[in-house]
């Protein structure tokens, strides 16, 4: 990953070229509001992972629908948590990364960080373009 960054909103958000595309970090979003636990939550939400499950299977061919249908039954309940790794590892997802270390973080295509986007207070929802 190449990294370089933009300002949301007074807010330095890494950008990292992954696969030939723009990949927005989730954890300098969230940043801004206070600790991650944000970040944390939005993975919960049944709607959030249909919505990374039906990009998955738009965009990732080698991804894994049995593993992902367990995961929506799940969504939701309150026992129920995911984290990037755990979605990566048990999905073969390519759209959500998760970068351990310094400098590390979740990381999305740019269409797929506007959904946490928009879970964000005020109007942190929109990126530029370029």
């Amino acid at each position: 990953m190449k990294n370089r960054g933009i300002v949301v909103q007074d807010t330095e958000i890494g950008i990292a070229s992954r696969h030939e595309q723009d990949c927005i970090s989730l954890t300098d979003m969230v940043k801004r509001f206070g600790d991650e636990n944000i970040l944390y939550g939005w993975p919960r939400n049944r709607n959030t992972v249909e919505f990374l499950g039906i990009w998955e299977q738009i965009n990732n061919p080698a991804f894994k629908p049995v593993e992902f249908e367990r995961f929506r039954g799940q969504a939701g309940l309150n026992s129920f948590s995911l984290s990037p790794k755990k979605w990566i590892e048990a999905t073969g997802a390519i759209g959500l990364h998760a970068r351990p270390g310094r400098g590390g973080g979740a990381y999305v295509p740019r269409a797929l960080a506007q959904a946490p986007g928009r879970r964000l207070p005020g109007k942190f929802r929109a990126f530029p373009k370029g």
